[in-house]
């Protein structure tokens, strides 16, 4: 900033109202992604503010700027999901864009929902300046009857509403009490999986993933946040000194024993690509075998994220896989210290809430990756959501071009215990824009036949989704994925235990069908969806953009 050839830059400075001292420290954007149609983000602003009290107490002079969000909540179920993984990639894009045309020094990413985290974590690889992240943390769960509810709570009822299992008054209690504060739904949902992992790969501070948003402790993390980036740009410690091999199979291993949402299986992919590190899908059963899993937060089972924070957080589940060798502690993190470091006093206070290793939920992860003729590239499933007599089963396919005709069938009550239902033409570039199918599964789980009913799509679900749900089949339906040419009837075999999936079709009838059966044309859709449609790679690579055709 020094020098005569930079006066034209120091006057427009000036024009924001900076001295001439503020300019000879280091600069450190803060991109805020605070909106006010979000529930998770309506409080950043806040957030915000306590980080620049952070930077300037540290030396720093923050300047901030903004970040889009979708809320995947009210975007569910209609058209508004299509937009909701492509922003992923905006967010990403435009904030390079800002950094690069602006020349900060350091970062802080305020992120909270579900494309937003991964979307700025991407960014933060691929500028490779110092950056730390602070989200805005978690809503409390709601109450009814007593009970903690969340947002999946909430979808279930809807489903329960139309198989008349409860009345008018009892979705209005959900209505109204489900989601009662600020902050990224109360479950082990997307938003609160991808911030648990940011804790994790090393570039978010301790309770960046579990402190609730309306909790004081928030204000005092975004202003250490603020502090601590001023410390990295001093040591000159990047994303990329960070975010290394190593750090993924620490946020692959941590995925399992959490429970995390599977859409975590299109992010971390999508991040390491940014990183150029390969992440092979396969790599997430490689772990779960020998990772146990040690969370049942909704809506696996009945704890919820201020459960897991009173329990230790997240550094008390590292702690407890870091005994049994399963963590690389020697990974450098946004402290400045190794994980090892970090993780000294971190102690299970709840082992409810977090299973010891000797007591696990399952002795394998939450996730698994299974592959056959229906999925060749690989298709994923939450697996310590399914109920354990759903984890081997083989029905008879009910097959749906998209999502709303599969959410009529259902409320019309046509899919029957041991269907499969098959939902596809969704995918990255199908749909455009690889929809989330929590309406469906809710439905279908509120009808009470989550025990009875699988769920197969070239889509994604939500992280409230329970059940088995199995998504991101790829190759998929638009692109010539044998769950195009599935019909009505056809036995569909799913084996979780042993990662297979299989159309159990005969070849010469598949070949029969690949040569007769016309498919429905491309979906004809303009502005940004087009262009998403036409660059994005499939869900196995992490639905990232190419620029070219697969």
């Amino acid at each position: 900033m020094d020098g005569f050839q930079n006066a034209p830059h120091r006057s427009l400075y000036h024009a924001l109202g900076l001295t001439a001292e503020e300019l000879h420290r280091p600069l450190i954007g803060i991109v805020n992604s605070q909106n006010e149609i979000v529930p998770g983000h309506r409080h950043l602003g806040e957030i915000a503010e306590a980080v620049k009290l952070g930077v300037a107490m540290a030396g720093g002079t923050p300047i901030v700027f903004p970040a889009i969000a979708v809320c995947d909540g009210i975007a569910m179920g209609h058209t508004g999901m299509k937009y909701s993984l492509v922003t992923r990639d905006l967010i990403a894009d435009s904030t390079e864009a800002m950094v690069r045309a602006h020349g900060f020094d350091g970062l802080v990413m305020i992120p909270n929902c579900d494309k937003n985290v991964p979307g700025l974590l991407m960014a933060a690889a691929r500028l490779n300046i110092p950056t730390i992240f602070v989200s805005g943390g978690p809503m409390l769960a709601g109450r009814v009857g007593g009970k903690k509810t969340s947002l999946s709570s909430m979808f279930e009822a809807v489903g329960a509403y139309a198989a008349g299992r409860i009345d008018d008054g009892k979705l209005c209690e959900y209505e109204e009490k489900t989601c009662p504060t600020c902050g990224s739904c109360s479950g082990m949902y997307t938003a609160n999986s991808m911030n648990c992992l940011t804790e994790v790969l090393g570039m978010g501070l301790r309770g960046n993933g579990t402190i609730p948003a309306v909790y004081s402790r928030r204000i005092e993390l975004a202003k250490r946040a603020g502090m601590q980036v001023m410390e990295l740009v001093r040591q000159n410690i990047r994303p990329l000194d960070i975010l290394t091999p190593a750090a993924f199979r620490n946020a692959l291993t941590a995925d399992m024993a959490l429970g995390c949402s599977t859409n975590s299986m299109l992010h971390l992919p999508a991040i390491a690509n940014e990183c150029n590190i390969p992440f092979a899908l396969d790599m997430a059963n490689e772990i779960s075998a020998r990772t146990p899993n040690l969370c049942h937060l909704a809506p696996a089972g009945p704890t919820y994220m201020e459960d897991l924070d009173e329990a230790g957080g997240v550094y008390a589940v590292l702690s407890e896989l870091s005994e049994a060798g399963l963590i690389d502690t020697t990974v450098l993190t946004c402290t400045g210290k190794t994980l090892g470091e970090n993780l000294a006093g971190a102690v299970n206070r709840n082992p409810e809430v977090i299973r010891p290793l000797d007591n696990p939920y399952s002795p394998t992860g939450g996730i698994a990756v299974l592959r056959g003729n229906l999925a060749p590239d690989g298709c994923v499933v939450k697996r310590s959501a399914v109920a354990p007599e759903m984890l081997v089963h083989e029905g008879p396919a009910r097959v749906f071009d998209s999502e709303e005709e599969a959410i009529r069938a259902i409320y019309a009550k046509q899919i029957r215990a041991g269907d499969v239902v098959v939902i596809r033409y969704e995918g990255p570039a199908g749909g455009p824009g690889m929809r989330e199918m929590l309406s469906p599964t809710s439905a279908i789980a509120g009808m009470g036949l989550d025990r009875q009913v699988a769920l197969i799509t070239d889509g994604r679900f939500s992280g409230a989704t329970r059940g088995a749900s199995i998504g991101h089949i790829s190759p998929e339906a638009a692109r010539g994925g044998l769950i195009a040419y599935v019909l009505d009837g056809d036995r569909i075999s799913i084996d979780i235990p042993n990662y297979r999936i299989e159309l159990l079709v005969p070849e010469a009838e598949l070949a029969r069908r690949r040569a007769e059966m016309t498919l429905p044309p491309k979906k004809k859709v303009g502005g940004y969806l087009g262009r998403y449609a036409a660059t994005v790679s499939s869900a196995d690579r992490g639905a990232i953009l190419n620029y070219q055709q697969d």
